[in-house]
């Protein structure tokens, strides 16, 4: 069973919820992602996982910018970089050509 970790407004997720139709997908603003999860994701990919070109980073001052990626995360769901899915026991960070091809899709 894979699992799709982002925001059901963002354009992306959809994407990949269209391409991977039998994953579950998990609404990170209704519900929030554990610090668990959180550490396992940051492991996984670092500061990657911080979509600094977002509008919700943009909209952060300088203090809260400057917090631990973790807390940043748990603080503003929306700041992760959309989708991380996991499928097979392996986890994908964004919708690229790569995490495509790895997951068997086009």
């Amino acid at each position: 069973m894979s699992t799709i970790y982002g925001i059901r407004t963002c354009d992306t997720c959809r994407k990949a919820s269209k391409a991977l139709p039998g994953a579950a997908f998990r609404d990170i603003r209704t519900d929030p992602l554990r610090a668990e999860e959180i550490a396992e994701f940051l492991d996984a990919f670092g500061e990657k996982l911080v979509n600094r070109a977002s509008t919700t980073w943009r909209g952060l001052d300088e203090a809260a910018r400057n917090q631990a990626p973790a807390a940043l995360l748990a603080a503003h769901p929306a700041l992760m970089k959309r989708p991380v899915i996991r499928a097979d026991g392996a986890l994908h960070l964004g919708w690229t050509p790569a995490t495509r091809a790895s997951l068997g899709v086009d």
